[in-house]
């Protein structure tokens, strides 16, 4: 039944974003659709349960272009370009499909031994100081230099990328994010331009074959959707990747037994892996929907323009759907736990999270092989979340 009681997520001060599961719990055991404010303001109706979210995500129904919304006044949603995250059937199948032709599996999985030399790298850094900040010193730095090089960033401006993105996908300075954006959708535009103009060859990166990506018809990529594009690829290339590799370890160095499991049983990483991202997915909520008609979802009707929230977090944690799903469990079956949402469901599905599994399964053990005393860092701060509804750490001291 509809309500117009609205919940807030956060007040600021209540450690949410350390820990959103007692929240998320709260409001789905009043049941599957609540009424919520978003930490940037917005009032939105949440849809929490597994069932619910996973229906969501494929319903047609609810689209994902911010003009369907009843208070569309401009096209801000699009700040940095196009993308299919905002785009719904007939442009989203074109989009994806142009992009899905380039980012193939084999291009991904030709990555495998690239990104064994810069985890290998990256541990021999970090090795003679016995101690680090695992985030900076390894969770980030390897994905964005995967996806960077992937898409053809030149190196020396990974650092600002990096500074860019997090002020992007935060929620504590609207104005840093703002200017974020600002900054780089310039940088992306000429690094464009700078691929359009380079000649075709056999080692081309991704951006440049986006540039020239075509479909039967002819049809090109348009300058705004090339912009949009090499965002999405760049921020959710790395800073999902980053979030898991991160969340893996802490979740690890919190049950000790199943670090030990883990050691004991190589075969059992999938099964971190998989159980990570339904316990702790690198993202809280899935793109925006609006809905396109009056409906019913999960028994609450909802008007034409609603803005609708569809939480991963809270239906990875559903009960109807996980047996004891607070309990984090590497031996759970991984095959099973892929039932889990980290990735969103339907037409939306992630399009790099094969790249993202890929580089996990390269990094986690290659880390724990190097350092088999790994452990968390008593003497430094407790680790720190970020705050963004992208589930991801700040800091994680670790020692070794």
């Amino acid at each position: 039944m509809r309500t117009d009681r609205i919940t807030p997520l956060t007040t600021g001060t209540d450690g949410f974003f350390a820990d959103p599961y007692p929240v998320y719990r709260a409001l789905r055991a009043q049941g599957p659709v609540q009424r919520v404010l978003m930490p940037g303001g917005e009032a939105v109706r949440m849809v929490l349960g597994h069932d619910a979210v996973r229906t969501a995500l494929a319903d047609p129904r609810l689209r994902n272009d911010i003009r369907h919304s009843a208070e569309f006044d401009s096209d801000g949603g699009h700040a940095i370009g196009r993308n299919m995250l905002q785009a719904d059937p007939p442009d989203h199948t074109r989009l994806r499909t142009l992009v899905s032709r380039q980012f193939t599996a084999r291009r991904i999985e030709g990555l495998r031994p690239r990104i064994a030399r810069v985890a290998a790298g990256l541990l021999d850094a970090m090795e003679p100081a016995g101690r680090a900040d695992l985030v900076d010193a390894y969770a980030y730095p390897l994905p964005i230099t995967v996806i960077c090089e992937l898409l053809g960033v030149p190196a020396p401006d990974r650092d600002a990328f990096r500074a860019w993105s997090r002020d992007i996908v935060a929620f504590h300075d609207q104005e840093a994010a703002a200017a974020a954006a600002v900054a780089m959708s310039g940088y992306l535009t000429g690094l464009i331009e700078e691929k359009r103009r380079a000649e075709p060859g056999e080692d081309a990166d991704l951006l440049h074959a986006l540039v020239r990506a075509h479909d039967e018809d002819g049809d090109r990529l348009t300058p705004d959707e090339l912009l949009g594009m090499a965002f999405l690829l760049l921020v959710a290339g790395h800073e999902t990747t980053a979030n898991l590799l991160s969340g893996a370890v802490h979740l690890l160095l919190r049950h000790p037994d199943q670090l030990a499991a883990l050691r004991a049983r190589a075969a059992l990483m999938e099964g971190l892996i998989e159980e990570t991202l339904r316990y702790e997915p690198t993202s809280q909520i899935a793109a925006y929907r609006y809905t396109s008609e009056p409906l019913t979802l999960a028994g609450t009707p909802l008007p034409r323009g609603e803005r609708v929230v569809l939480c991963l977090a809270a239906a990875n944690r559903d009960p109807e759907r996980f047996e004891d799903p607070d309990r984090f469990d590497i031996h759970r079956d991984p095959a099973a736990n892929r039932a889990h949402l980290a990735f969103s469901h339907g037409i939306h599905h992630c399009l790099g999270a094969p790249l993202a599994r890929l580089e996990a399964s390269v990094a986690l053990p290659a880390l724990l092989e190097r350092f088999p005393r790994l452990a968390a860092d008593e003497e430094a701060p407790a680790p720190e979340w970020r705050p963004s509804l992208l589930r991801g750490l700040r800091t994680l001291p670790v020692r070794w």
